[in-house]
């Protein structure tokens, strides 16, 4: 029989892994999933608590997903895109389109988060230089933000951890201090600021606005800096800024997208907010297959619209744009919202799962728990007095990963920081003991 797992270990390199450390702790092979479970070689099972990468919307597996996928195979798989279009991708757009009520009508389709972004970024800079405004050439976002692993979206993210090597090759960027309010970076308590923290925003764009396209967000949740949940009045303030000193705002909800929340966008949790464009992707096939999309307006659009002799078209684009495979696992999946009542079904959900969470503040090792529709974070320290965490050589997220493995759990941590990225198809029993699991995995670590 052959071994799998030591072909792995010879021939593959995996992503955000020290191959050094995968000795120690080989990747599991994982042989078949269904609904929030996978499975192993060796018959175990995993309750996929972060769905895959923050993707998987409907549970692995979904037979609705897999007869679309199957359907279209047999009939179109793959047409360039450029002079080319395709029922699924028409479909899927028109779609989209309704779902933010209009606030976006027109559609780019790509193939992953980071291209996602990478096209919001371009379209802005082009949109000031088609029209004339060369000085418009800067972009803001937060210290803290992690919009993807391409050169334009690590320049506009700010973790250090991801891309610290990389600086040389990055374009200047503005940064300023993100709205995490556990560690608040104006020494603030949340109980009693006025959202102080958007003062190194507001001051940035009074003295710079002339020359910043826009400013990339994620709103309300910064996923990979450790789920930092952030208040609403904050991304309001953050959009009437971008609106009041004319630069574009860019709502990257890779991440968030789909029901996450607890709505289907999270933008939609700070009523008439306006946004230049919207940045999806994970969860729009349910994880089945890569796609993504950048929704912005018919003003952007127009702005790249003349005779071919004016340079004003956007040159960009890639092999799998808009694969018609993709796109009818995108329409399945918003059928599947539809038919299952996924969002009704949340909104009973989430109290429950909320209320589960509140015991883990008593647990020595947690320093906050924050959540917000069916994400939820606890941030491990060493000192809850002060704050303290644990740091790169103690690794206590790691040693929570490890002992979570053995209570059929999968707690990928961020740092020292654990979550859940619940399936939105996790019912109430299963929430009940994955919370249980997941409190006795931290608690035997106290």
């Amino acid at each position: 029989m052959k071994d799998w797992l030591k072909s792995d270990l010879k021939y593959i390199w995996h992503p955000y892994t020290q191959a050094k450390e995968a000795l120690r702790l080989p990747p599991v092979l994982i042989k078949r999933a269904k609904g929030i479970k996978l499975y192993d070689s060796k018959g175990n099972f995993y309750y996929d608590t972060i769905s895959s990468w923050w993707c998987n919307v409907h549970g692995h597996n979904h037979p609705r997903i897999k007869e679309a996928i199957k359907k279209q195979v047999d009939i179109l798989e793959h047409v360039l895109f450029a002079g080319f279009t395709h029922k699924p991708a028409i479909e899927l757009a028109d779609k989209l389109i309704a779902l933010t009520k209009h606030k976006f009508n027109r559609v780019f389709f790509s193939d992953n988060g980071s291209t996602s972004v990478e096209v919001a970024l371009k379209m802005s800079f082009q949109y000031w230089h088609n029209l004339g405004n060369k000085k418009k050439t800067k972009f803001v976002s937060l210290d803290y933000g992690y919009h993807g692993d391409t050169i334009g979206a690590m320049s506009v993210s700010g973790l250090d951890l991801f891309n610290q090597v990389f600086s040389p090759l990055l374009y200047p960027v503005y940064k300023v201090p993100s709205p995490y309010c556990y560690r608040c970076p104006m020494k603030k308590e949340r109980s009693t600021c006025a959202i102080d923290c958007i003062k190194p925003l507001e001051k940035l764009l009074k003295e710079k606005h002339a020359e910043i396209c826009a400013m990339i967000i994620e709103p309300l949740v910064m996923g990979a800096a450790g789920m930092i949940i952030y208040p609403k009045e904050y991304l309001k303030q953050v959009a009437d800024l971008a609106k009041k000193y004319k630069i574009h705002l860019i709502l990257d909800e890779v991440a968030v997208g789909f029901g996450r929340t607890g709505l289907m966008f999270a933008y939609e949790h700070v009523p008439k907010i306006k946004a230049d464009f919207l940045c999806l992707s994970k969860g729009i096939t349910s994880g089945y297959l890569p796609l993504a999309v950048t929704l912005t307006t018919q003003e952007i659009f127009w702005a790249f619209y003349g005779d071919y002799e004016k340079r004003k078209t956007f040159f960009h684009g890639h092999t799998y744009t808009a694969n018609p495979v993709a796109c009818s696992a995108g329409l399945a999946s918003l059928k599947i919202f539809k038919e299952e009542k996924t969002m009704q079904k949340l909104s009973k959900l989430v109290p429950f799962f909320h209320r589960g969470l509140e015991k883990f503040r008593d647990l020595d090792l947690v320093g906050d728990v924050r959540h917000i529709g069916f994400i939820a974070a606890m941030e491990l320290v060493k000192d809850k007095k002060t704050k303290k965490g644990f740091g790169l050589k103690r690794r206590m997220g790691l040693e929570v990963y490890r002992r979570a493995l053995k209570e059929n759990l999968v707690l990928r941590p961020l740092g020292d920081v654990i979550y859940l990225f619940l399936p939105l198809c996790t019912s109430k029993a299963q929430i009940k003991d994955i919370l249980e699991r997941t409190y006795a995995v931290i608690k035997s670590l106290s």
